[in-house]
């Protein structure tokens, strides 16, 4: 249903046309915080994101996991749910979804040429062009409040939150998973800054779920909070979670809340940290069943959370060899993946490939996972922040001395070069893992799964 007058010629004649112009920004304009010319774009639209009921999620990990937990359970309840979550695994259209399914070439094909116009006359204000972020997320509210109409949007955010171009809604929920080191040359060189401009996404008299600790800037999300006056759920305060049962593919634990307790709960998610994912969710259903009537049965509840599926993520793509792709690219990701490493697979020698951006903290990684590796094959992501894969091994080697480690380390930069030397290094009993940036993940796991490349972007 398209309530725009066709009063220009479109300016695409694909949809693939439309992704490659979108995408194309990415190179030409970076990243450009700040939501004026977000402001300026939904007052030219006609404020489509005021009909949408959104439950926005910020948090430096687990930000991917708790929205597949929120959209699997709410669509188990008979919700229709609308996603918007970044960077996408496979093609650009992953990143819009209702239901499960990406928004229709035909419907973005035609929302991107009404969109077009207006674009172009905001690239001619002194606010300038809108990135590539800008239109991906107007291009999300347009589908949702205009063609797609679902019930409730799950809404992640791309960058920190406060300047994030999804921060133009006025949501019902808002979640920030935790804050870590991440993004740091944008949001801030320390904790705090980076809490603060996570703690930007909370809105006056919005409920706030967090699972941050007090050493991850908690205390700024608390005042944040209360500043708002937004009712703030704290993992380890208000509510928390117990592990129950803890084997390969499934997890459960036993939740309490300031509602009701919900015992034996069960996600097939692995590793702790997806506990602590798990519990954040359930908290934030359990809002929206207090604060706004939201349906939610139990069973429908430990059915949603049973099936989720979050690719890429602690997921073995390969059984023969066994090669898991997990994309941890900074200190804390490293920490949960070595963790997941160290209880739940077996493995008599570890093979690691990894890939990152130029921008993240590699000596906090490497850390973390040089401990535990037999063979360490470094590359390089086809992408342009690309971190350079020599002076990587080279932090490598010397972190490697100072533990007093002998680690073999490969320099191959070229990245499906570097998958046939760690598949080719990898026996029955032993364990490939495929770690680092999403773009480099996103492209094994296209590769190993239907042997061509992935599209690319933020």
């Amino acid at each position: 249903m398209n309530e725009f007058k066709d009063n220009h010629p479109a300016a695409f004649q694909s949809a693939q046309e439309a992704i490659a112009w979108i995408v194309g920004r990415m190179e030409k304009l970076g990243i450009k915080p700040g939501l004026q010319r977000m402001q300026m774009l939904m007052e030219k639209l006609g404020h489509p994101e005021r009909r949408l009921k959104f439950i926005h999620v910020a948090g430096t990990n687990g930000k991917g996991s708790t929205c597949a937990y929120l959209t699997s359970v709410l669509r188990a309840c008979g919700y229709d749910v609308g996603t918007f979550t970044s960077p996408y695994l496979e093609k650009y259209t992953n990143r819009i979804q209702v239901n499960g399914e990406d928004i229709p070439d035909a419907d973005l094909l035609r929302l991107v040429n009404d969109m077009k116009p207006v674009i172009d006359e905001i690239a001619e204000t002194e606010l300038g062009a809108p990135s590539m972020f800008e239109i991906s997320t107007a291009l999300a509210i347009m589908y949702f409040g205009k063609v797609a109409y679902p019930d409730y949007v799950v809404w992640e955010t791309g960058l920190g939150g406060r300047l994030d171009s999804t921060n133009i809604v006025n949501p019902v929920v808002t979640v920030i998973t935790n804050v870590g080191h991440d993004h740091m040359d944008i949001l801030g060189d320390t904790i705090e800054k980076v809490a603060a401009e996570k703690a930007g996404i909370i809105k006056a008299g919005v409920p706030i779920i967090t699972a941050a600790q007090p050493h991850e800037g908690w205390s700024v999300i608390e005042q944040t909070a209360k500043a708002k006056k937004a009712t703030l759920y704290s993992l380890g305060d208000q509510f928390n979670y117990a592990n129950v049962t803890s084997q390969l593919d499934l997890q459960t634990f036993d939740f309490t809340g300031p509602f009701r307790p919900i015992p034996g709960v069960p996600i097939s998610l692995n590793g702790e940290h997806q506990l602590k994912n798990a519990a954040v969710a359930v908290m934030t259903l359990e809002v929206l069943r207090q604060y706004y009537a939201c349906i939610v049965d139990d069973e429908d509840l430990y059915k949603g959370l049973k099936e989720t599926r979050w690719p890429g993520r602690l997921e073995m793509i390969s059984n023969e060899p066994r090669v898991l792709l997990d994309g941890a690219h900074n200190p804390e990701g490293a920490a949960t993946l070595a963790a997941a490493l160290q209880t739940v697979y077996s493995y008599r020698k570890l093979n690691l490939m990894m890939g990152m951006l130029s921008t993240k903290n590699h000596t906090g990684y490497l850390r973390h996972i040089l401990p535990l590796v037999d063979t360490l094959i470094i590359t390089e992501p086809d992408f342009h922040k690309k971190g350079d894969a020599e002076m990587l091994a080279e932090l490598a080697r010397e972190l490697l001395h100072d533990m007093d480690r002998q680690v073999d380390i490969v320099v191959e930069r070229d990245w499906k070069r570097a998958l046939e030397l760690l598949t080719s290094r990898t026996e029955q009993d032993d364990l490939a893992v495929v770690s680092g940036t999403l773009y480099l993940i996103s492209d094994v796991r296209s590769w190993i799964t239907y042997q061509t490349d992935s599209e690319k972007g933020w």
